[in-house]
């Protein structure tokens, strides 16, 4: 018997309701949902499974994303993704780990769920704007228009300058050093003078439920001793996982020219649940 196709391209569906949803929770969830309709599919009238399964799970998350968008209106504090460990491999697929990160996730939060869905599927994915057309509900035509509006904002908002692997790790483990440490000068010489730090509490942990802006103030905050700091890699790139009386936290960095201009804090304990074993993403 050969394998369900549903179990071969389970990673690439998980990945897909990821993207679209910054939640691992939701993306099982999402998959979960997807599998019991597909257990009611005529096989033999299906004609790409791959194509047919993406096109169930971008229905099934665009419905969660419409459902989700109140409850996120009334989130207490800032709503940042849901971070996942991963392996160093992933990053070795550079437009994946691009898409994947926590810069980028909280890029896609801006855009509307149709806009969502059709980047991800067509600039992550590859998806033809055909399929494309009929998982959204929409005309090839508008898929397109709806394409290039989604990329000209994302391209707005995203890091002005790619940064190499070696790069960004050299800088992280400076900023992860920095912590430990505790020393105000160290990590003010890491930051950019516009630093801006977004942390993610839910109402459930110890965060600013406002952006901090500017190194100096950003350094007061974090320059604490008695904190255990460990390095680890999220959603495809080197991050910081800080233990500080019981308390666990993820902090993911973009880092453009040699410095940390933006620190993403997660704390809120419902999104830390996926950070002992990697999970598999692929596209």
């Amino acid at each position: 018997m050969t394998e369900d196709p549903f179990v071969v391209h389970r990673n690439l569906l998980f990945t897909v309701a990821y993207e679209m949803l910054g939640s691992s929770a939701d993306a099982e969830d999402v998959l979960q949902e997807s599998w019991l309709r597909w257990a009611d599919v005529d096989r033999a009238q299906v004609r790409d499974p791959r194509a047919y399964l993406v096109r169930t799970v971008t229905r099934q998350a665009l419905n969660r994303l419409r459902t989700l968008s109140r409850s996120r209106e009334e989130y207490v504090g800032e709503w940042l993704p849901e971070p996942l460990l991963t392996s160093p491999d992933v990053a070795e697929d550079i437009e994946l780990a691009e898409n994947v990160s926590i810069a980028m996730l909280t890029v896609l939060e801006t855009l509307g769920p149709t806009e969502r869905a059709v980047f991800v599927l067509r600039e992550v994915f590859e998806v033809p704007y055909g399929e494309i057309a009929e998982a959204v509900g929409k005309s090839a035509a508008a898929v397109r228009q709806i394409a290039r509006r989604a990329r000209e904002h994302v391209a707005a908002r995203r890091p002005r300058v790619p940064v190499s692997r070696s790069e960004q790790q050299a800088v992280v483990e400076r900023f992860l050093a920095a912590l430990r440490t505790g020393r105000l000068q160290e990590l003010l010489d890491v930051m950019a003078p516009d630093v801006v730090l977004i942390a993610d509490g839910g109402g459930l942990a110890g965060a600013a439920r406002a952006p901090i802006h500017g190194a100096a103030l950003v350094a007061s905050m974090l320059a604490l001793p008695g904190r255990a700091v460990s390095a680890v890699w999220l959603n495809g790139a080197p991050a910081g996982r800080i233990e500080i009386d019981g308390r666990v936290a993820a902090v993911s960095l973009v880092v453009e020219d040699g410095k940390v201009t933006r620190i993403h804090a997660i704390a809120n304990p419902r999104k830390l649940t996926r950070l002992d074993e990697p999970a598999e993403l692929a596209r």
